[in-house]
């Protein structure tokens, strides 16, 4: 999946960008609740820390949670995309109201928690659940029929203009359900890399006033001793690789 999550984000990218897709060395799986995201940051925060040290200018979060977004961006220079965030501005610009069609039904609630962040009340129409894990996308040949039936459902019922797909393993299915549906189909993880290109090209990063300023330095205790010193950039736990960009 990683792979996969990698090659929608180099379809996009422009001449002489470098993408990495990576997976942290700890965390769960795949991230289908709130413990799962919970676990995940770490990880994630220490890939962003490797990433800082070998020179990478942005970073795209691609889970549809937007798992660790803030914590990242206090430890990132460049800017940090989350792809529920890209996904649902560039959904706003399109239709006057968008669908998104997600995973497993308990995830729900997060993706409307994180639409009345990013667009406001409205915006959002509806969220839709397939009922297949993660880890399923890669494997299960009827994806794209059950897709497609739920994102066509959700246009009628919600009156909706675009479809949001709610999974960065889903991005391999976008074109073809555009085609099928008629509307804008929005895969995050190419918004998200075209966003995070974007604000590279302009100079941009996110501000260090305040709330997303480098975190103070303080001693961690348990098994989190000695795993990132906020400031220095460098992740020091031994279970972590290096890795010269992150996706």
């Amino acid at each position: 999946m990683t792979s996969l999550i990698e090659a929608s984000a180099r379809a996009v990218a422009g001449p002489g960008v470098v993408v990495e897709g990576v997976t942290p060395a700890m965390g769960p799986a795949s991230i289908e609740s709130h413990y799962d995201e919970a676990l995940a940051v770490p990880g994630l925060l220490a890939e962003v820390a490797t990433g800082e040290r070998d020179g990478a200018d942005g970073y795209v979060i691609a889970c549809f949670g937007d798992p660790g977004l803030d914590a990242a961006r206090e430890i990132a220079a460049g800017p940090v995309v989350g792809i529920a965030e890209a996904a649902m501005h560039a959904a706003a610009l399109l239709g006057r109201g968008f669908s998104v069609v997600t995973t497993l039904s308990r995830t729900r609630g997060r993706a409307s928690d994180l639409a009345h962040r990013y667009v406001g009340a409205g915006a959002c129409k509806g969220i839709h659940a397939c009922e297949i894990p993660v880890l399923e996308l890669e494997d299960d040949p009827t994806v794209l029929p059950r897709v497609a039936a739920l994102a066509a459902h959700a246009l009628e019922t919600d009156g909706s203009d675009v479809i949001v797909l709610g999974c960065a393993g889903m991005a391999d299915l976008c074109s073809e359900l555009s085609a099928r549906l008629g509307v804008p189909v929005i895969d995050g993880v190419a918004a998200a890399t075209l966003m995070v290109q974007a604000l590279v090209t302009l100079g941009l990063g996110t501000s260090k006033r305040e709330e997303y300023a480098t975190p103070p330095a303080k001693r961690y205790s348990g098994i989190l001793h000695g795993f990132m010193q906020p400031g220095s950039n460098v992740s020091r736990h031994p279970g972590v690789r290096a890795k010269e960009g992150l996706v």
